[in-house]
């Protein structure tokens, strides 16, 4: 017997299709309206406000050295769990778009690229086959450094203890 199936949600950064295990998504929300906060690295668009709580949001694509975000109808916001050291962070993430949810099996990953990619290579976890197209699958726990997530944690008040 072979391993099970894995669900990934797919989305787009530019021309690129990208995908997150399904487990590190708790929703995905359409744009909303993003609260700046200075002194933070470019890449940490702002907080929104999400059921009373502050959740940071990052541009993906300036993390990966891309253009900037631009705003359509389709850009959204996938709000994902990330896994630092035992510690969970909740953070935003900007999208193009979302496409679906999908399944791909085991045998249909291949290990990450050592290059030939636009993004560095300990950010993927593999690539994807589905249906002739090449799928980017990121590892969420691994785009981010320590430093990188006290920089979004403290974009979103820190400890989200603090009375609303």
């Amino acid at each position: 017997m072979s391993e099970s199936t894995n669900q990934y949600l797919t989305f787009t950064l530019g021309e690129e299709v990208f995908a997150l295990d399904i487990a590190s998504v708790r929703e995905v929300l359409e744009y909303t309206t993003i609260t700046k906060v200075p002194r933070t690295p470019e890449y940490i668009r702002g907080v929104i406000n999400l059921r009373g709580r502050a959740v940071p949001v990052v541009d993906v694509r300036l993390k990966f050295g891309m253009a900037e975000t631009t705003r359509t109808v389709n850009t959204c916001i996938i709000i994902v769990e990330v896994s630092l050291g035992g510690e969970e962070t909740v953070l935003g993430a900007l999208a193009d778009s979302v496409k679906e949810v999908m399944d791909i099996e085991p045998k249909d990953i291949e290990p990450a690229p050592r290059m030939g990619t636009s993004i560095k290579a300990d950010f993927i976890q593999g690539i994807g086959k589905h249906q002739e197209e090449f799928i980017i699958i990121l590892d969420i726990d691994k785009v981010f450094t320590e430093a990188e997530l006290t920089h979004i944690g403290a974009a979103a008040g820190g400890d989200s203890q603090d009375a609303a």
